[in-house]
């Protein structure tokens, strides 16, 4: 991979990692503790709960990707980034601008 596509990726990483930072932080204030002594209806309150459950199963997962993805800005330069871990073959570009925490190629992601 030459200097400019990194380059490329690296920005795209930049600008992932600033999107999932806000997306984090607008989840996590609405994911807040559900208030039991809100005059709300019993159904209200449940949906509430769901609602936050689900909230909190998002903000784990961009918690995990915003960790994949810092991690990745920090060893694109390495040898390795940009190799499928199967078989050893460049994983596409537009699928690491998509995805630049793709280990896999398209073919062995399937």
């Amino acid at each position: 991979m030459d200097r400019k596509t990194r380059n490329e990726l690296q920005a795209a990483i930049e600008e992932q990692i600033e999107a999932v930072s806000r997306e984090l932080a607008e989840m996590q204030e609405r994911a807040k503790t559900v208030d039991l002594d809100q005059p709300i209806g019993r159904l209200s309150r449940m949906d509430s709960l769901t609602n936050q459950g689900i909230l909190l199963s998002s903000v784990t997962k961009a918690k995990t990707r915003l960790a994949r993805l810092k991690q990745v800005l920090k060893n694109i330069d390495g040898q390795e980034y940009g190799l499928c871990r199967e078989c050893g073959e460049e994983i596409g570009i537009q699928r690491l601008k998509a995805l630049p925490e793709s280990e896999l190629c398209i073919d062995c992601a399937q």
